[in-house]
């Protein structure tokens, strides 16, 4: 089979390995729908905590290939999603429902071989049935879920006016989800053109394309959420929240930069700033989601990919180019 592994930072080789056979508790996974999104590419820039080398690919999907001994919840054939996060389930983190920062955390994708291959192996616990949703579909499960966890984080609550800083494929589910939680109304920061259209056809109530344009209503926002990962544009996010009000810093930002925010802002605002890291237990709520229709992702699809192109795949994402959306590799067509 073909699997693409980054050997070291910037540098990416295909090559023919062994089909593997699945040990006890394993599936062996044939992916045909991975998705690439920011994480990745800072793990090929050498900006987030991968192991080299790594096979990288953390959002797919695919078909139950081979079983090994001891699996009661799938069978060959079964259509199924991958929950990356594997956690030991044992240490003092995972006993009190911090699975998500889990003392000995391995990660499909980051620090085990994950999706942007032919077929994988992958512990029982961490695939979810997708039943008849597209793969590319299914593969949405792990961005969404962890949407829903930063969702859950920010506490939105009924008739809220939110703002989310950044309108790719994170920020576009996060419009759908704070609808979903009962936001009343959703303003977009969002500078691509192609991405403030999409902001608009999943709901945003108001695109706006600069800083200026949200600062008349810098006490407007009960919730704002930056989905960029841009260290500038963090900075400013607690501009805009009124007093009282929430910051979720959801996006990835690169590992060893500094933010620099105005403490007596934070404090004069009584602010509450938060953070989200992957997400715990939320695989069964995107797929519930993904397969009723409230949440719709068809359109922030924009390449399909061979698995071979994975390289200019990485280029695209980081093109800003306002026709590049979410990308999609098909290691198996």
């Amino acid at each position: 089979m073909k699997s693409v592994v980054i050997q070291r930072p910037n540098e990416i080789s295909v090559l023919e390995r062994d089909v593997p056979e699945p040990g006890p508790g394993q599936l062996m996974i044939q992916v045909m729908a991975s998705g690439i999104c920011g994480t990745d590419l800072h793990i090929y820039r050498g900006e987030y905590m991968g192991n080299y080398p790594v096979i990288p690919g953390h959002e797919f999907s695919g078909v139950v290939a081979a079983i090994g001994s001891g699996i009661t919840r799938f069978k060959v054939g079964d259509r199924v999603a991958v929950e990356p996060n594997i956690a030991c389930d044992n240490c003092v983190n995972c006993l009190n429902n911090r699975q998500n920062f889990c003392l000995n955390w391995q990660a499909i994708g980051v620090t085990l071989p994950g999706g942007m291959e032919e077929y994988v192996l992958v512990p029982e616990k961490a695939v979810f049935s997708i039943g008849d949703l597209p793969f590319e579909i299914g593969a949405f499960m792990e961005p969404l879920s962890c949407v829903i966890h930063g969702i859950e984080r920010a506490r939105i609550g009924l008739a809220d006016h939110v703002a989310i800083l950044g309108a790719g494929p994170i920020g576009n589910l996060m419009i759908q989800m704070a609808r979903i939680r009962g936001a009343a109304h959703i303003t977009v920061l969002e500078i691509n053109p192609g991405r403030a259209d999409l902001a608009r056809q999943f709901g945003a109530d108001r695109v706006v394309a600069s800083f200026d344009e949200l600062q008349p209503d810098a006490d407007a926002y009960d919730i704002v959420i930056d989905a960029t990962g841009v260290i500038p544009v963090m900075n400013r996010s607690i501009d805009f929240a009124r007093m009282g009000g929430t910051v979720l810093l959801f996006g990835v930002p690169p590992s060893g930069r500094n933010m620099e925010m105005e403490g007596f802002k934070i404090f004069r605002k009584g602010l509450t700033l938060l953070s989200s890291f992957t997400s715990v237990r939320n695989s069964f709520q995107a797929v519930n989601l993904l397969q009723s229709g409230q949440v719709r992702v068809d359109a922030l699809i924009s390449h399909r990919l061979p698995l071979q192109e994975l390289p200019r795949a990485l280029e695209l994402i980081e093109s800003r180019d306002p026709a590049v959306k979410k990308v999609i590799v098909q290691p198996n067509g």
